[in-house]
């Protein structure tokens, strides 16, 4: 199969709770497809619904066209790596990664090649002997990814797949994960509530929440143009507030900051283009201040109006406590209809 997945009407009730409500997404042969929302958001439903491991009380799942609702799970062709990771015992690493493939009855050569190749890809290498128990959380993780890339897979979801890890182990992941599903052509869809690793890992971006796609399209579209100040918060931005329009420009909580398209109900403003202005129209005071190697992030409690995140750019900014004045640019500005 080339991995064409489609859910039209999706939804899955748990008793009064509505946990997929009537999901409509197609997802691309060898497109990676990243669901973005908080924790109970429906986004780990919607893989066990692909998975088969729960079934839907209305509308469809299909691969290529062909409806999953009478495939079981171990038929339907597809890899699955969920957070609790699942993993054999009683088997040691290299026996857990390679055991679809010794379902299949490939060569032992193969499996245990391809087994080596999986473990120095998630940083495990040499590790195959070693028995479960005595990895570590993170690790165990890796091993679960591992298995869940051996067979390689036409569809291949992932639940968190990286939530154990940490930052620059995960961030190096990521770009190997992207490597390994260009060249095999996967199909991908992964869940997570990491914003930056959403962004990284996706072709395309399905924000939800309350078991409904708010928005997709590509990371950018989305940063770019949330559509929504629901979706704004769950991208992570801060500088969300409602506004109005007044003679065809934006009113928001910090002033006029810029001009309007059309109707708008609320406005998003991108940290970077909060700027430290000594003329700047709003006046504030500095309440926390982070440091992130090449910017600062600064949080000012501006005066009259809610909080604004601030991104310094360079490694010297206002301390807590100091008065500021600030500038927001039209540019950095997103106004929304709801």
């Amino acid at each position: 199969m080339s991995g064409r997945l489609e859910l039209a009407g999706a939804t899955v009730r748990f008793g009064t709770t509505v946990a997929l409500d009537g999901v409509d997404l197609v997802v691309a042969p060898g497109g990676v497809v990243v669901l973005l929302g908080p924790s109970g958001s429906g986004k780990s439903t919607l893989l066990r619904a692909v998975a088969g491991l729960q079934p839907l009380d209305a509308g469809q799942v299909s691969v290529d066209g062909v409806d999953l609702a009478r495939v079981p799970p171990h038929r339907r062709g597809i890899g699955l790596m969920f957070q609790d990771h699942a993993l054999f015992p009683h088997l040691d690493v290299a026996a857990n990664v390679g055991f679809g493939l010794r379902m299949r009855r490939q060569p032992a050569g193969e499996v245990t090649a391809t087994v080596a190749e999986l473990l120095t890809l998630v940083g495990l290498p040499g590790t195959g002997r070693r028995a479960i128990q005595t990895l570590s959380g993170g690790e165990q993780q890796r091993v679960a990814l591992a298995r869940s890339l051996a067979p390689e897979p036409a569809l291949l979801l992932l639940d968190e797949p990286l939530g154990a890890l940490d930052r620059p182990l995960r961030e190096r992941l990521v770009a190997e994960l992207r490597q390994i599903f260009d060249r095999l052509r996967l199909t991908v869809v992964a869940v997570t509530h990491d914003q930056a690793e959403a962004f990284a890992l996706a072709d395309r971006l399905v924000v939800i929440d309350g078991g409904r796609v708010l928005q997709q399209g590509t990371p950018a579209e989305v940063w770019g143009a949330p559509v929504s100040a629901q979706v704004a918060r769950l991208l992570g931005f801060a500088n969300v507030a409602s506004a109005s329009v007044d003679d065809r420009r934006i009113v928001s909580p910090w002033g006029d900051v810029g001009p309007a398209q059309g109707p708008v109900a609320a406005v998003v403003v991108r940290p970077d283009g909060v700027l430290l202005d000594p003329n700047g129209p709003i006046e504030g005071t500095v309440v926390a201040s982070t440091f992130a190697g090449a910017r600062v992030r600064l949080t000012v409690a501006a005066t009259g109006a809610p909080l604004l995140d601030v991104e310094v750019r360079g490694p010297i900014a206002p301390r807590v406590g100091a008065a500021v004045r600030l500038t927001i640019s039209p540019s950095a500005v997103t106004g929304m209809t709801s």
